[in-house]
Formats: C-alpha cells, sequence, structure tokens
C-alpha cells in the first residue's frame, strides 16, 4: 500500500494498523509538535526525548485498537503524551511546572533595560502558572505553545468545546488574580526598602 503524503491523517491511522510505514509517516508529522508539548510540561530536554519516544512506542503498539470517534488523529497521541507526562510527575513526586520557554519572550533588539522588564515580567507570569492545576497548565500549553483551537484541545482533553472555553477564562481570571497579588507584594516590598534606605542616612546624621 503506498503513503503518500497527501494522505490524510485518519487515511493514515486505517493503514498504519498493517502498514508500518504509514504510521512512520504520521511519525513525521507529529514527533516534532509532541515533543514541544511535552518539553514544556517537565522542563528538559533529556525527559522530553525520553517521553516522546514513549509515546509513539505506546501509539504503535496500540494503534490496531484505535478508533475513530470524530476526534482528530493527533488528540489521541497528545492524551498518550498526557498520560506518561502525568505518570512521569507522580513517579518523580513532582508539581507540574510550565518551562520559561512557554511564556512568550521579547525582541533581543530592545534597549537593556526593556529587556530586563520583560523578563521580570514572564518570570511573573510563569511563577502564577505553575500555581495552577495541572489540567489548567496543560490547557496554557496547548493554547499558547501548541496554538490549538478550543475544539482541539477539547479533544485532548476530553471536554467539550464550552467547558475548554469556560476554564480558559477562569484560567485567565485566576491569572490575572495572581500577577495582581505578585505585584502588590513587589511594592510593598519596595516600599519597605526604601524606607530602611531613607532611614540610614537620619541615623548617621544623628551619631554626627
Amino acid at each position: 500500500m503506498s503513503i503518500t503524503n497527501q494522505a490524510s491523517d485518519t487515511e493514515l491511522i486505517i493503514q498504519a494498523k498493517e502498514d508500518p510505514d504509514a504510521f512512520g509517516a504520521l511519525y513525521g508529522r507529529y514527533v516534532g509538535k509532541i515533543y514541544n508539548y511535552i518539553y514544556y510540561r517537565v522542563g528538559n530536554h533529556h525527559d522530553a526525548e525520553d517521553l516522546t519516544a514513549r509515546t509513539f512506542f505506546r501509539a504503535l503498539k496500540h494503534v490496531k485498537n484505535y478508533e475513530e470517534r470524530g476526534a482528530p488523529v493527533s488528540a489521541w497521541f497528545y492524551r498518550i503524551a498526557h498520560n506518561l507526562v502525568a505518570n512521569w510527575y507522580r513517579d518523580q513526586g513532582r508539581c507540574p511546572i510550565v518551562s520559561l520557554e512557554a511564556v512568550p519572550a521579547s525582541d533581543s533588539l530592545d534597549p537593556p533595560e526593556a529587556v530586563t522588564l520583560v523578563n521580570e515580567e514572564r518570570e511573573q507570569l510563569l511563577n502564577a502558572i505553575r500555581l495552577l492545576p495541572a489540567d489548567r497548565q496543560q490547557l496554557i500549553t496547548l493554547k499558547f505553545v501548541e496554538r490549538l483551537s478550543n475544539a482541539e484541545i477539547g479533544a485532548i482533553m476530553e471536554r467539550t468545546e464550552g467547558a475548554i472555553k469556560s476554564l480558559y477564562h477562569r484560567t485567565l481570571t485566576a491569572l490575572r488574580q495572581e500577577l495582581t497579588i505578585q505585584k502588590n507584594d513587589k511594592r510593598k516590598n519596595q516600599v519597605t526598602t526604601n524606607s530602611k534606605l531613607n532611614a540610614k542616612p537620619n541615623q548617621r546624621s544623628q551619631q554626627l
């Protein structure tokens, strides 16, 4: 059975039940995306490469059991990757994280002061994201890193498109609230620091 680059994912997955070359074509289409998704969830290349390989090994092992249920084939790969990442976190005894590289960076041509400010904002955003539950971190990764639609994310997370929209808005609200708290805390710390610095010259003058 011939394999062409024009074949749809559905055609390839059907062929892959009998022909390993068809699965190889699917692998070529999605290995980069699945690797990126896993990397942004685990934060290091070594484990991302290992989990990506395990994702496609598991998919190949179970490809004959694949059933078309209206969701894109890519959703099947993402769900396998998500389950492996969840198991990885459980085995490692860690809390889910999102890599700093998942947060949009500034233009490298910006002035140093602007780059520093934007990087500080990225770090604050990352800290806020890391406080989110695992499903909301997954949503952020799929939405802003993989740039998937709500329908595609719903297929991956096994939720309706409406549920994804609702979760997305709740996630943004939670992020805004946390960022506001961080900014207020930072402002209070700066005021406290400035007060201490201003108090020191007065103390020295009194001693003189």
